[in-house]
């Protein structure tokens, strides 16, 4: 009997034994090594390549339409040329994969590369917030770039008009009222250092609405103009309109929001509120425009 158990025992460890030494594509790898098969191993650095990843830091709604312009240049040197370039139109998935080829004969072995990622998607940037240094130095031939969106030229004029309009308070202010014809106007004048920086404005209409706006200048030329229309004094606004002009002129901010959506202002609305803006200043200086 005691045989019996002993060779039951040894036959068990003998089956035991096999199955450890059987083939496992999954077991044995080293360190990192993605299982023969598996589509989510990096790419192998190329000798003339710069390769990685784009992706954003914030989750954002890019439009087919963005492009990725990349830059490979030495910025160790003054006006120096780029080593190699790539644009990638349709950038609107991420993360973004890209291969940058360039000429190892024309690379500067004490130069100091950076990659440079610039995504345009309208009148958004997005860029890095640091630079990113490839290929010479020890640097890497693979990277990720993460890019971060720029405030545009227009939200750039809002923010600077609502500082402004917050300064209002220790102002010089002046006021004044006209009636015409089935229409009632009052407004207030806020100056400093004797030039007009900001209009309040209040139209009403009677049963055609009401409407209240904000006027912004520079140099005695409207600068950002936020209106509100209601159909009454005390309503909420059914919609507000936002207009804003560079130094130069050029219109840098047009938008439209009505029913917790926003779109774009139409150039023919944008100019309306130029011209009303033009056209309350002349009236509260008595076309002194100052």
């Amino acid at each position: 009997m005691r045989r019996l158990v002993w060779s039951l025992m040894s036959v068990a460890a003998l089956a035991l034994a096999g199955c450890g030494n059987s083939s496992d594509s999954s077991q044995g790898a080293a360190p990192g090594t993605a299982p023969s098969g598996s589509t989510g191993a990096a790419a192998p650095a190329k000798a003339n390549a710069i390769t990685g990843q784009v992706t954003l830091r914030d989750a954002a709604q890019v439009s087919p339409a963005a492009k990725l312009q990349l830059t490979l240049i030495d910025v160790s040197t003054q006006d120096a040329q780029p080593l190699a370039t790539k644009s990638v139109d349709s950038a609107n998935t991420f993360p973004l994969s890209f291969e940058l080829e360039f000429n190892p004969a024309d690379v500067n072995p004490a130069g100091l590369y950076v990659l440079k990622a610039d995504l345009v998607d309208g009148d958004r940037h997005y860029t890095p917030p640091l630079q990113t240094q490839v290929l010479t130095k020890g640097a890497p031939m693979q990277v990720n770039i993460q890019l971060v969106g720029e405030q545009t030229a227009g939200e750039k004029e809002l923010a600077a008009f609502t500082a402004v309009q917050k300064q209002i308070g220790g102002m010089k202010i002046s006021s004044g009222t006209k009636l015409d014809d089935k229409v009632s106007r009052g407004w207030q004048v806020f100056r400093e250092a004797g030039e007009v920086k900001f209009i309040r404005e209040q139209v009403d209409y009677g049963d055609k609405g009401f409407t209240s706006t904000d006027y912004a200048y520079k140099d005695g030329k409207p600068w950002v103009v936020v209106q509100q229309k209601k159909s009454s004094k005390d309503a909420k606004p059914t919609s507000t309109e936002r207009a804003a002009w560079a130094q130069d002129g050029t219109l840098v901010l047009k938008t439209a929001e009505a029913g917790g959506k926003t779109s774009p202002l139409s150039d023919d609305d944008a100019g309306s509120l130029q011209k009303q803006a033009q056209s309350i200043l002349s009236l509260a200086t008595n076309g002194k425009g100052k």
